[in-house]
């Protein structure tokens, strides 16, 4: 049993019982354990009298969306740790790749000049006044 998980946006929950407390923390004999032969099960002493334990149980574990998230994430790692010792075994690599981050900082840098213009042309940029 998980006691107090409820999920979240990429955490899913099911199963179990939480509203169940199997265990009074204060009361004598409460979390001891026994196997009732004749149930069949086992059995947790909730501090006044013994209660068959859920045969359910809580799963906790990440939505689709979220795997598929950490699985691009990973694919993007690996691809960019290729790369970076591939640009450090080849000058020409290391080359075009200082070429490509070059052009990012410029497109960076026109992309927050044209997001702060009130009016802009196509090819053509003008500062707000």
């Amino acid at each position: 049993m998980i006691k107090g998980i409820t999920g979240g946006k990429y955490i899913v929950v099911s199963g179990g019982s939480p509203a169940t407390t199997y265990i009074a923390p204060s009361a004598p004999g409460s979390g001891m354990l026994r196997y009732n032969g004749n149930m069949n099960c086992i059995e947790v002493n909730d501090g006044n009298s013994w209660k068959q334990m859920d045969t359910s149980y809580a799963q906790v574990q990440l939505d689709p969306e979220a795997e598929s998230i950490l699985n691009w994430a990973r694919q993007e790692r690996d691809k960019q740790r290729l790369r970076e010792k591939r640009i450090q075994e080849n000058p020409a690599l290391k080359k075009a790749y200082e070429s490509i981050l070059r052009a990012e900082e410029n497109y960076d840098m026109l992309d927050k000049i044209v997001g702060d213009c009130t009016v802009c042309d196509v090819g053509e940029v003008q500062a707000s006044p």
